[in-house]
């Protein structure tokens, strides 16, 4: 296998080609920066601010009464499902003091999808946001759930100050549907323990600390074991390519992607409250215009997205009135970024938008463009440092440099394997040590990176892995559908949207709305079917597999 790293040579200047990383967790990261930048602001949602000590206490307060109070100890999972909001940040770094694993739930998720995560998990908590409710509501006597804490959108904004605030608040109370499980306990009434309750334990770097759950490649959901020494070294090689840009209590990251997903859990939040940064959270970044209003008051430093989110906000017409004098760096990753958009987003801002690469299974970064990039390449940037990235044929062999192959990584940010899933963590990470993605891609002979397709049969819908066997299971449990197959095709405003292939059995005469219909009792959102058509018979190899390439053609 070649060594070969001509990445190195175009790496920004100070970074090096090998790191040497201090033996520190997620914990010491808190408690460093707790202790260097006590008074900055580190996170603003809504109006309100919360300052570093703020969130050192009442993360302390938190996790005091996950031990005290609810008897959880080192190793517990405790799954959390809510938006962008104040609290998401505090209830993270109190579980992670008190030695939990932390397994972070898309709050778009249907009953069914939630069902599976918090089972295979095997959860014995959940924080939900009251909104949401209503979803764990329909599984929770299948479920072995102890305890249940529901969180407000208010539990920790400063209004009642102003009519907008308050409408509001009245107006998401309305959103919320009913609810009835037993045994709810208030947020707010886990936060009344002193810090002095809270009691440090030994935490390693070899600990897990997040349940990242991923569908991989087949399709089943399976929970990516991120360790404390994983997403610390992460940061370490993300800080190494960014040496001349960071500056610690400088930045303000606008912080639109969902936390719960790994890209704006490290990239942002641990990112920037490693180095006294200011998070902006935007809870729901669908409401463009409100988020313009947002981007308004701040002199941001920092912006992360993927495609769709940068062009809700360049199809809308107040973003002219938007500075961007202040940014210094734009990045989009996700899903692939289209020429079109980067080059609109360089001219309303002046900035290169910056495209990076990394999973769910790799804490989750693999590749960035270096920010001294003058233009938009379609690359996916060069590998930090301390990472192998093999581009290897069917055989597991290695390409030769230019060709396509699937992408193969090795590095302190690769995960330590499926939770409990000895088979599936055996299908993707080599003796080698190297981790095989699925994606297929090529490296020329400066070392960028480009993503040219899909070994798997994944669709990215706004940057949200789609996985056409779920979506199949899902639809072929209906009692009049025979057979079904789903594949994704070009959409404007989503990159992709699915496109679901039904066989009918009998004399059945289902419509394409009441298809639709089902499917959303059953798939987020994102997942549901856009189009949907009628065969007689799907097509099939001998042993009677689906083409799904047939299909796609």
């Amino acid at each position: 296998m070649s060594t070969d790293k001509p990445w190195v040579k175009n790496y920004p200047e100070g970074t090096p080609d090998q790191l040497e990383f201090d033996p520190k967790t997620l914990v010491t990261l808190l408690d460093d920066a707790e202790s260097e930048y006590p008074e900055s602001p580190a996170f603003a949602n809504f109006g309100t601010s919360i300052t570093t000590k703020e969130v050192e206490i009442k993360s302390k307060q938190f996790a005091a009464y996950l031990q005290k109070d609810l008897g959880l100890k080192k190793g517990d999972r405790i799954a959390l499902m809510m938006p962008n909001l104040l609290q998401y940040p505090v209830v993270i770094f109190g579980a992670l003091r008190a030695g939990l694993i932390v397994v972070n739930v898309n709050p778009l998720y249907t009953s069914r999808e939630l069902k599976h995560q918090l089972k295979d998990s095997g959860a014995k908590v959940i924080m939900i946001f009251e909104n949401s409710a209503h979803v764990l509501d329909a599984v929770f006597s299948e479920l072995e759930i102890e305890h249940v804490i529901v969180t407000k959108i208010g539990d920790f904004l400063g209004f009642p100050k102003g009519l907008f605030m308050n409408i509001a608040v009245k107006y998401l109370k309305k959103m919320v549907p009913p609810y009835t499980f037993p045994r709810v306990i208030k947020f707010k009434d886990t936060l009344t323990r002193s810090t002095e309750d809270f009691k440090a334990i030994p935490i390693s770097v070899n600990d897990i600390a997040f349940l990242q759950y991923t569908s991989g490649t087949t399709g089943f959901s399976k929970g990516a074991m991120l360790s404390h020494g994983n997403v610390t070294k992460n940061l370490d090689q993300f800080d190494s390519m960014l040496i001349n840009i960071l500056e610690d209590q400088q930045d303000i990251y606008m912080n639109a992607l969902p936390i719960y997903h790994i890209y704006s859990l490290v990239v942002c939040v641990f990112a920037g409250y490693s180095r006294g940064a200011l998070n902006v959270l935007i809870t729901n970044p669908r409401d463009t215009s409100a988020f313009i209003e947002e981007m308004k008051k701040w002199p941001f430093t920092f912006f992360n997205g993927v495609n769709t989110l940068y062009e809700s906000l360049l199809n809308h017409p107040e973003i002219k009135n938007v500075n961007f004098d202040s940014m210094k760096l734009s990045g989009c990753g996700g899903m692939a970024t289209l020429k079109s958009t980067a080059e609109r987003w360089y001219e309303l801002t002046g900035k290169v938008l910056l495209e990076g690469y990394g999973l769910s299974e790799t804490s989750p970064g693999v590749t960035v463009s270096p920010a001294y990039t003058e233009k938009f390449t379609g690359t996916v940037g060069l590998p930090i440092p301390n990472t192998e990235i093999s581009i290897r044929d069917d055989d597991g062999h290695e390409v030769e440099r230019g060709q396509p192959g699937e992408i193969c990584i090795k590095g302190p940010q690769v995960m330590q394997g499926y939770w409990r899933n000895e088979e599936a963590t055996a299908e993707v990470i080599g003796e080698d040590g190297f981790f095989k993605t699925g994606d297929i891609g090529t490296m020329d002979d400066e070392g960028f990176l480009s993503i040219v397709d899909r070994k798997k049969d994944m669709i990215i819908v706004s940057g949200f892995n789609v996985y056409p066997n779920e979506i199949e299971d899902v639809v072929c449990m209906h009692p009049d559908i025979v057979e079904a197959a789903s594949i994704g095709v070009t959409d404007e405003k989503t990159g992709e949207a699915v496109k679901l292939f039904v066989v009918l059995g009998g004399e059945q005469k289902l419509t394409k709305e009441e298809i639709i219909d089902y499917c959303r009792q059953n798939l987020a959102a994102y997942k549901v079917p856009k189009q949907i058509e009628f065969m007689d018979e799907l097509p099939k190899t001998n042993v009677g597999k689906i083409l799904r390439r047939e299909l796609r053609e």
